[in-house]
């Protein structure tokens, strides 16, 4: 059993990412979701390669047509359409937060939120940089960017005080 643990930790974190997916907010281009919650979690709580392997299970499967992104979407059309940009950032800000999550310069819940602030703003950097090749830069920002800095704070807050409580039950 110790050793299926972190495979089964990774398919969990993988079937978290689908269910942050399905509550979501409805907005166009871009749907607000818990997914990013989900992946920043998953990389706090496995680390960096674990975290990573997780979120690139849950792409895998709804790029196999599982219905698991946002409004059960799936198959490869997410993957070249508005939300390509923040799916394809997804396991980079995984393995990032997995990577710096445990550094001794990030104690305190401070600095973690931060981190997690600066992986969502990366998510979102990238998700609109994407989405700018299709509606431009300025609405990018404005439909693809803008809307979720709030959120993205809330869920920041959140994930340090999620992954505290996890990683203390599932030490990566």
């Amino acid at each position: 059993m110790r050793r299926a643990l972190p495979l089964l930790l990774i398919v969990a974190f993988a079937g978290l990412m689908a269910l942050g997916a399905q509550i979501n907010v409805p907005m166009a281009p871009v749907p607000m979701t818990m997914q990013t919650f989900a992946v920043l979690l998953a990389g706090a709580v496995l680390g960096l390669w674990r975290g990573a392997a997780s979120v690139l299970l849950y792409l895998a499967a709804a790029a196999a047509g599982l219905p698991i992104l946002s409004d059960g979407a799936s198959g490869l059309a997410p993957f070249s359409g508005p939300t390509a940009g923040y799916l394809f950032a997804f396991p980079i800000a995984a393995a990032l937060v997995g990577a710096m999550f445990t550094c001794d310069a990030l104690r305190g819940p401070l600095r973690k939120t931060g981190l997690m602030i600066a992986a969502h703003i990366l998510i979102l950097a990238i998700g609109a940089g994407w989405l700018a090749t299709s509606i431009g830069l300025t609405d990018a920002l404005a439909y693809g960017f803008t809307p979720f800095l709030i959120g993205m704070v809330v869920k920041s807050v959140l994930v340090v005080a999620a992954a505290a409580g996890l990683r203390s039950a599932f030490p990566a």
